[in-house]
């Protein structure tokens, strides 16, 4: 099957790359053998960023490959060596495209003007080193934090054309034919019926006033509703400044009038919604062909009775042409002057809050279905620190439990109830973490030391008070030989033993 040219509407998945773990190490250097946890930090995953390119005009790289990642960061390293940060993956889109979540249809980012982008899929943030972890209670952390995964979702690019002026009218009312005409732009063009199947775009210049002009294919009785391709191109004029409407005045189907296909695209345009305040124009088109001439001069009084300007022209021989496009720079420039001036672009930074107002954490008692209750724990913190947490680590599990002490949640199951050996699951989605509930009030008087202290730390190594006391010993021994009694802590070579 043959790929578009021109797409305007695409689906694909996108995924930030996952964060680096951190890095669990000991500096070792000679004598020192016990310098110090130096464990780095796990560098930043990638994320995926989505930016206006003025230079496309099309959607059509995302239809041929529909998934996109970004790398993960880099696990830390020994001798406090961070993580490398993934790369971004930046994603090149026309200017007017519109960004949504695909499941839940949810606007991301409308992204307008040259430059502008919007991260659709954030990176995960890496995992802590053991160095980033030591405290003054806690010297030597034998753990470090895991990455966390990078954003995953599905999003829907949605193109918007930009023009400032859109034709709207039947198939083959002439609507390629005009734009032909008025501007360099060499859409496709035939001398049977047939509708355009992607919109065109021509830009024209009427005196001092450049403006650009764009047609709305398949439009048609219940386009509004889905009814041929103009469910799909109606969304291209919601950003233009006017509406033109072009009649064709020759048309030999049964049925059809300018005034009648005129209320019929109105009434589309309305049930499509937002498009009340554009100024519109009518044009009556091919009054080359003698009937249509006359037809168009038999309806032009009603139709400027409707309040709007009306213009009789003809494609082919260029007739009324240029009355026409100086009435559109005409209502172009009145727009764009009642427009408010575009703020300067200022780059302003939002960090969102590190704790939201509410509760940190949730707790709720819930049936597992088999007669039993399990305490579900839903929190971001608490759900965060469950992906950090490598689970094969016993103090690492153990530096978790403290977390979860510290913000309340043995404090809180406590209250609502909960006894030692009931079921806690904390996680996010249908795979959360369950563990029995232990809690640390009751068996704190069995925990000899914090959790990442290492004794070793403390006081003389074992080494350096076997050589003390060896030194001691030989003191105390020649001291004897000699006769001569001394305090071990002096030097044995007094007098005229320290000039020999």
């Amino acid at each position: 099957m043959a790929i578009p040219s021109f797409v305007d509407r695409a689906t694909l998945r996108v995924q930030g790359g996952n964060g680096g773990h951190g890095c669990t190490s000991v500096h070792r250097e000679k004598f020192k053998p016990l310098g110090g946890p130096d464990g780095g930090n796990g560098g930043h995953g990638g994320s995926v960023i989505v930016r206006v390119d003025p230079g496309l005009t099309t959607l059509v790289d995302y239809h041929r490959q529909s998934q996109r990642r970004a790398t993960n960061g880099q696990p830390g390293e020994g001798d406090h060596k961070a993580g490398a940060n993934g790369a971004d993956v930046v994603l090149n889109v026309p200017d007017g495209t519109v960004i949504a979540d695909a499941d839940t249809g949810q606007i991301i980012a409308d992204l307008v003007g040259e430059g502008a982008e919007a991260v659709i899929a954030a990176g995960g943030r890496g995992g802590l080193g053991n160095a980033a972890l030591a405290t003054s209670a806690r010297k030597a952390p034998g753990f470090a934090l895991l990455g966390e995964d990078g954003e995953q979702r599905a999003v829907t690019f949605e193109l918007k054309v930009l023009a400032d002026v859109g034709l709207v009218g039947f198939p083959s009312a002439g609507k390629s034919s005009l734009i032909a005409a008025i501007s360099r732009a060499r859409p496709k063009i035939a001398d049977y019926p047939f509708t355009t199947l992607v919109p065109n775009l021509g830009v024209v210049v009427a005196g001092e006033t450049t403006y650009t002009v764009a047609d709305v294919p398949g439009l048609i009785e219940g386009a509004s509703e889905g009814r041929g391709l103009g469910h799909e191109f109606l969304r291209h004029i919601e950003r233009c400044l006017a509406i033109a409407h072009i009649i064709d005045c020759a048309t030999y189907e049964p049925g059809r009038d300018p005034l009648t296909d005129l209320d019929v695209i109105e009434g589309e345009l309305a049930a499509y919604g937002g498009l009340e305040d554009r100024p519109r124009l009518v044009v009556l088109n091919k009054i080359d062909i003698p009937d249509a001439r006359e037809l168009a001069d038999l309806v032009a009084p009603d139709l400027a009775a409707r309040g709007w300007p009306v213009f009789a022209v003809s494609t082919k021989t260029g007739e009324g042409l240029p009355a026409l496009t100086y009435a559109m720079a005409d209502l172009v420039r009145e727009r764009r002057a009642a427009a408010p001036e575009p703020a300067a672009p200022r780059v302003v930074i939002r960090p969102e809050p590190v704790a939201s107002s509410g509760p940190a954490f949730t707790v709720k008692q819930m049936g597992d279905g088999e007669g039993g209750f399990v305490w579900r724990v839903r929190g971001e913190k608490p759900e965060r620190w469950v992906k950090q947490t490598d689970f094969a680590n016993p103090e690492a599990v153990g530096y978790l439990a403290d977390r979860f002490t510290r913000l309340g949640i043995e404090d809180r199951l406590l209250e609502l109830g909960a006894r030692e050996g009931d079921a806690v699951a904390i996680g996010a989605g249908d795979d959360p973490v369950v563990f029995d509930f232990a809690p640390q009030v009751s068996s704190g008087a069995e925990i000899l030391a914090r959790r990442g202290d290492d004794e070793r730390l403390h006081g003389q190594r074992a080494s350096v008070r076997r050589r003390r006391e060896l030194d001691a010993e030989y003191h105390a021994a020649k001291a004897a030989a000699e006769g001569l009694p001394r305090d071990p802590k002096q030097s044995w070579r007094v007098g005229g033993d320290d000039t020999e």
